[in-house]
C-alpha cells in the first residue's frame, strides 16, 4: 500500500497494491477529472511531482512519449510503486453523488435517423438517478463487459433516462440495439460517472462543441442551464458529416430562437452532398469555432464527440486561441473498437 498526496490541495489517500490512482481516489471520496477509465481519452492526465508509478496500458495518443518524459501519467492506469505526490485538479461536487448499480426497463426506442437511436430508460418506481448534467452511465452486459453512454436528459427531467446510441456496424451492443432490442427489455447500469459537467461557479461565456452523438451530454448541460435560468452567453457548435447527423437540429434551433439574448447555434457539415441542399457552414466543427472565436482566453469550452475532434479542439484552442488549459472540459466518445487499438 502507498500514500498519494494531491497537489495543490494536500489531500491524501491510500492506494492498494495493483490499484490505479483513479480507483483509489474515487474509493476515498476524492474525484479527479476522468472520462473513459481505459487509458484512451486523456481526461485523467496529471503530473507526477515525486515518486514513481507503473504507467499501465494506454493509447499513445492519450499520453504521448514527450508528455510522459515531462512527468505526466494517466491516473486511470497509473499504479503507484512508491508514495507519490501528484498534481491533479480536484472536482469536489461530483463526489457528493453516490454511484449506484441499477436495473432499468427499455421504455421507448426512438430511431431519430438511420444510425442514431434514442433510448428512454425507466427505473424502478422507488429509484431516481441523481447525477450532474453531462455525466454518463455504463451498461453492465451479461458477458462482463461494459458500454459507456452519456445521459441526454437534464437532472431535473429524471422520470426517464435518455441515451443516444449511434450504430457502429459490427459493434456487439449497438448491433443489438438496432436489431433485437425491444421495449420492456431489462438492462443494468452503473451511474453516474465522469467529470464532464457545467462549472456553475464561473461567469465566463461558454462555447459548446459537439460532433455526432456527442450532442447528448451537451444537450443535458444546456437544458440544465436553461432550467436554472443561467444566462451566461452560450454558443453551440454541432458538427456532422451530413445534415441528418444533426438529428435534433430543430431542438437546437428552438433554443436559439427562444433564448436569442444569450444563446446561439452554429450547425457545421463537413461532407454535404449536392442532394442535401446544405447552405450552412461547412468544414470541421472545431475550425468553425476558431473562425468565430479566435481569442478564447476569456471562455470556457465544453467539447464532446469522437476522439479526433476532441483532441484537435484541445490542441488548437490551447495553442492558437489562447484558451486556458483548465477551462477546456471534454468527454471523448471512445468505442470498444477504439479501446482495442494499441
Amino acid at each position: 500500500m502507498h500514500t498519494v498526496t494531491l497537489s495543490p490541495g494536500g489531500q491524501t489517500f491510500q492506494v492498494e497494491d495493483d490499484e490505479s490512482v483513479l480507483t483509489a481516489a474515487l474509493r476515498s471520496g476524492l474525484v479527479i477529472p476522468y472520462g473513459c477509465k481505459n487509458g484512451a481519452c486523456g481526461s485523467c492526465k496529471g503530473k507526477i511531482i515525486s515518486g514513481s508509478v507503473d504507467y499501465g496500458v494506454y493509447q499513445e495518443k492519450a499520453l504521448p512519449a514527450a508528455e510522459r518524459e515531462q512527468g505526466k501519467a494517466l491516473f486511470c492506469q497509473a499504479k503507484p510503486l512508491t508514495d507519490c505526490v501528484l498534481e491533479a485538479r480536484l472536482v469536489g461536487k461530483a463526489g457528493d453523488i453516490q454511484v449506484k448499480t441499477l436495473p432499468c426497463r427499455i421504455h421507448k426506442l426512438a430511431k431519430v435517423t438511420h444510425d442514431v437511436m434514442v433510448l428512454h430508460l425507466k427505473l424502478p418506481a422507488s429509484e431516481r438517478l441523481q447525477f450532474l448534467a453531462g455525466q454518463y452511465l455504463e451498461f453492465l452486459l451479461r458477458d462482463g463487459t461494459r458500454r459507456s453512454f452519456s445521459m441526454g436528459n437534464a437532472p431535473h427531467d429524471d422520470e426517464l433516462v435518455e441515451i443516444h446510441v449511434r450504430h457502429v456496424p459490427g459493434g456487439q451492443f449497438t448491433d443489438h440495439v438496432f436489431g433485437k432490442m425491444k421495449e420492456k427489455d431489462i438492462l443494468r447500469f452503473e451511474a453516474p460517472l465522469g467529470t464532464f459537467f457545467l462549472r456553475e461557479d464561473s461567469e465566463k461565456p461558454i462555447v459548446f462543441v459537439a460532433s455526432g452523438t456527442g450532442f447528448a451530454p451537451i444537450k443535458s448541460i444546456i437544458e440544465h442551464a436553461l432550467h436554472k435560468q443561467i444566462t451566461r452567453p452560450m454558443t453551440l457548435f454541432w458538427g456532422g458529416r451530413r445534415p441528418h447527423d444533426l438529428y435534433l437540429h430543430e431542438l437546437a434551433q428552438k433554443w436559439a430562437t427562444h433564448y436569442a439574448a444569450f444563446f446561439d447555434y452554429v450547425p457545421v457539415i463537413s461532407d454535404a452532398l449536392p442532394e442535401d441542399g446544405w447552405k450552412g457552414r461547412t468544414g470541421f466543427v472545431h475550425r468553425a469555432v476558431m473562425d468565430d472565436f479566435p481569442d478564447l482566453s476569456g471562455y470556457q469550452v465544453y467539447a464532446c464527440g469522437v476522439p479526433i475532434m476532441v483532441d484537435s479542439a484541445r490542441a488548437d484552442f490551447l495553442s492558437k486561441c489562447k484558451l486556458p488549459e483548465d477551462e477546456f472540459y471534454a468527454d471523448s466518445f471512445t468505442t470498444a473498437a477504439d479501446l482495442a487499438k494499441p
